[in-house]
């Protein structure tokens, strides 16, 4: 198995790279989090998980080993795939998945495309206890208000999102809003 490659980009996608390796091009499906930190013909280091299955061998790459091993935990649950793992990552920062997993905030991550409430309540019951508790306890509906507040003035909800995910995640919803608006002001 491959855990991890460091080479340069020769393709990018908006779904994987191909990394040369010394001549050879390794074809690796990345987070859309990984995709805005890399650039093309730049060097890279990835951790790897190595997925094999009957019909192929697809490697997913991540740029450190903390966010390679919740990719893990999320696949090794029961109806979630290496894409939707991929989908489930790209929707917030790690902290905010964990402390979603951790108060059993399924309805935060019912935001994911194809993750319907039955499998976010599995992956708050098979991860819980994996994710630790949450000391605060508290909900993410401030996080959830400040992105649709950005989508009613008229951001997609990927652009949100990346923009939330740069916010303090301490901060109310009020400053989550403004912080967001700069940063997507700026772009």
């Amino acid at each position: 198995m491959i855990g991890s490659i460091t080479g340069k980009i020769k393709l990018k996608t908006d779904k994987f790279l191909i990394v040369d390796v010394s001549g050879v091009g390794y074809k690796v499906c990345i987070s859309p989090d990984t995709l805005v930190r890399t650039k093309l013909n730049s060097d890279i280091s990835l951790f790897v998980h190595t997925h094999v299955r009957e019909d192929s061998i697809d490697l997913y790459g991540f740029l450190n080993r903390e966010e390679q091993e919740f990719f893990e935990m999320l696949i090794n649950v029961s109806g979630i795939g290496p894409k939707g793992a991929l989908s489930i990552l790209s929707i917030a920062t790690l902290e905010t998945l964990r402390k979603a997993i951790s108060t059993g905030d399924t309805g935060y991550l019912t935001k994911v495309s194809g993750i319907g409430k039955k499998t976010a309540e599995k992956i708050v019951i098979e991860l819980r206890d994996k994710v630790g508790e949450e000391k605060s306890g508290t909900s993410l509906q401030g996080e959830l208000d400040a992105l649709e507040a950005l989508k009613s003035l008229g951001y997609s909800q990927n652009e949100a999102r990346e923009a939330l995910k740069k916010v303090s995640p301490d901060a109310n919803t009020n400053t989550k809003i403004r912080e967001a608006l700069k940063i997507l002001g700026g772009k």
